[in-house]
């Protein structure tokens, strides 16, 4: 597949999703929680794969008009146990049989967005135990949730 279908197929699917899912969820006044968004295709196609970012931008503006997460949490933690990880949990996807330089431009691509929009992307550091994980997502959706 090429590099731009892939991108093209994640904004399809982000559409579809927008469409059904969060648009009637945000209408109906409930929260959405997703466990990726557009930021994964700037890190993804735009750091991993070297597209071009305005290109991604234009993208997220046709899709997504102005919504945007309030929130994110960046699960962050070194590529080398990401990779221990992953391959701890499920045979190699797509994406996870990608070499290692790609997933460190991933990640450098996910702390340019973090370092751009540190009021939105909030740092967690996944390196650590579980719950020192929890505690942390605990802490900033208390100082969220609290503005």
């Amino acid at each position: 597949m090429s590099d731009e279908t892939e991108l093209l197929l994640m904004f399809a699917a982000r559409a579809q999703h927008i469409a059904e899912v969060i648009k009637p969820a945000i209408a109906a006044g409930h929260w959405v929680l997703c466990d990726r968004f557009t930021d994964a295709s700037f890190a993804y196609q735009g750091g991993g794969r070297e597209m071009d970012w305005q290109r991604i931008q234009s993208l997220e503006s046709w899709v997504q008009g102005e919504l945007r997460p309030d929130l994110t949490l960046l699960l962050d933690l070194p590529v080398e146990v990401g990779m221990q990880r992953a391959g701890q949990r499920s045979a190699p996807d797509r994406f996870e049989s990608e070499a290692m330089g790609f997933f460190e431009k991933v990640r450098n691509a996910y702390l340019r967005i973090a370092a751009e929009q540190p009021e939105r992307v909030k740092i967690i550091d996944a390196a650590q135990t579980l719950d020192a994980v929890q505690q942390q997502i605990s802490q900033v959706l208390t100082r969220f949730l609290s503005t």
